[in-house]
């Protein structure tokens, strides 16, 4: 039986995979400040206890950890968004060189953010355009806090991961609703890219890259076909058989994202990703269109 670590794995993400890999026969262990289950170890981010011992002999460690971006970007927010990745990731590599036997296998979430708003340009890990704003610059510090550890005996692997659309939480159940109220038309003018990945592709596309020893470095997890804006949100008024939607223009979009205390960039950003390096090494994707992914997750 394999053994899996999830740093963080309470969340929506972390409940993906701690699903998946128990479906699939492995030992899951879940890292959380938290504990509410069998297998849930405390910690809170930042300091070595008592999880370390089950590093040893461990398959794979994940990290999932890091303060929700869905906030208004104060001072206090953006110092516990910073402070909540590289806490964890730094703690995480330096138990890892503690271990006499440490995971064979180091996955890093980042976040697919990392590169610039897009129209036009696709990005991809090989010619991405890296940007430079508060949640890029958080983006490109995680992961230089990560590739500067050194853990001799273990492959490691940074996730540039995009929106996962997921039936229990995430971003999709908050769109269904909207959508289901009248309110399902486009943001701002709706031609901002939406790269999105079904939970399943994403729990797929990263057992995947446990399974294949080869590889090593950075993923981007996304649908190899992104839709803008205004397709995602007539797609949702189809699926949910909703006859209209109204609109939102930027003006009321960056209201509303400050009386519900989060930033209007987590809508209006047009994030343009692929998933090229996952698709060079074979992996196939389960749902590759925003239709069939929508009418499986939102199926009564």
């Amino acid at each position: 039986m394999k053994t899996v670590v999830i740093a963080g794995g309470s969340g929506f993400l972390g409940q993906i995979l701690k699903s998946y890999f128990t479906q699939k026969a492995y030992k899951v262990y879940t890292l959380t400040r938290h504990p509410k289950f069998d297998n849930d170890l405390y910690w809170d981010g930042k300091t070595l206890g008592k999880w370390t011992q089950y590093l040893e002999h461990t398959d794979v460690l994940i990290n999932l950890s890091g303060r929700s971006v869905d906030c208004r970007y104060n001072d206090t927010n953006r110092k516990a968004i910073y402070d909540s990745r590289i806490d964890s990731t730094n703690v995480l590599g330096l138990a890892i060189n503690l271990c006499d036997n440490p995971p064979k296998t180091w996955i890093n979430t980042s976040t697919a953010t990392i590169y610039k708003h897009s129209l036009d340009k696709a990005m991809n890990e090989h010619n991405g355009d890296i940007g430079n704003d508060f949640s890029m610059n958080i983006a490109k510090s995680w992961e230089a806090a990560f590739n500067s550890i050194v853990n001799p005996k273990t492959r490691k692997i940074i996730l540039r991961t995009s929106i996962v659309f997921g039936k229990q939480g995430g971003a999709l159940k908050p769109l269904s609703q909207l959508t289901s109220l009248g309110l399902g038309g486009r943001n701002g003018n709706g031609k901002q890219k939406v790269s999105w990945i079904h939970e399943l592709d994403f729990a797929r596309a990263i057992e995947y890259l446990i399974i294949d020893q080869s590889l090593t470095g950075v993923f981007n997890l996304s649908s190899p076909n992104p839709v803008s804006n205004n397709s995602l949100m007539k797609q949702l008024r189809i699926v949910k058989k909703v006859p209209f939607g109204i609109g939102q223009p930027v003006w009321l979009v960056k209201l509303g994202a400050r009386l519900m205390q989060t930033e209007e960039e987590l809508v209006l950003k047009s994030r343009f990703v692929l998933p090229s390096r996952l698709l060079e090494s074979g992996f196939e994707f389960r749902f590759d269109k925003i239709d069939d992914a929508l009418l499986d997750l939102l199926r009564d």
